[in-house]
């Protein structure tokens, strides 16, 4: 069977870097909130902000799911 080396070794630094946290998921994203802090580079959140209009439907859903037509007819 092929192995590709390169995702072999980032295998192995994942199971490093895991281990040293006694793979404490916790203590893990703590890790990489930190160096995110520490970075100095902008974070950007992609998630769906509520009231967002979708693309298809001219709706807006909001957090409890309901939704608004917004669509605008021309008669």
């Amino acid at each position: 069977m092929w192995t590709d080396e390169i995702v072999e070794e980032i295998h192995q630094i994942r199971e490093e870097y895991a281990k040293s946290f006694n793979y404490d998921l916790d203590a893990i994203f703590a890790d990489l909130r930190k160096k995110e802090a520490e970075s100095g580079r902008e974070v950007v959140n992609l998630s769906r902000k509520p009231g967002i209009t979708t693309r298809w439907s001219g709706r807006v859903k909001d957090i409890c799911g309901d939704t608004t037509d917004t669509s605008h007819r021309l008669t």
